[in-house]
């Protein structure tokens, strides 16, 4: 199955990298594919991200093509999270797939359990490198 091209900032994989090498999040099923996703994406500069690609602390504006529902969320780094309803881990299965995507791609992503999902970005509502914010 073909994936999207992904384009990630250099300091997001840093810090990505960072956490998964800690135990709690180094055995966990989705560090694999989160470090598969970091191998295979573009590096982007912050300062040179584009307006329309999911980074952290971006609120990204999504669809469920598997269950028809559109969802918005902030993706976050694990120690962020504070509200499911508003936000999203990048440990998450959902959180790893959006990450690095642009509006209007769309990507198959396997789930725990064997099930799998099939997300679309529909918009960027903020996001952090856009904002001129660039160490967030």
């Amino acid at each position: 199955m073909s994936r999207p091209a992904i384009i990630i900032n250099e300091r997001d994989a840093g810090r990505i990298d960072r956490l998964l090498e800690q135990a709690p999040y180094a055995g966990l099923p989705v560090a694999a594919a989160l470090t598969a996703e970091l191998d295979r994406a573009q590096m982007c500069a912050p300062e040179e991200m584009p307006a329309d690609v999911v980074t952290m602390n971006s609120e990204v504006k999504f669809r469920d093509l598997t269950r028809g529902e559109i969802r918005v969320r902030t993706l976050v780094y694990p120690a962020q999270m504070s509200d499911s309803a508003k936000q999203l881990s990048v440990l998450a299965p959902v959180g790893a797939a959006l990450l690095g995507l642009r509006v209007g791609d769309s990507i198959q992503w396997e789930l725990p359990g064997g099930a799998s999902t099939h997300l679309e970005v529909i918009e960027i509502l903020y996001q952090p490198e856009a904002a001129g914010e660039f160490n967030r």
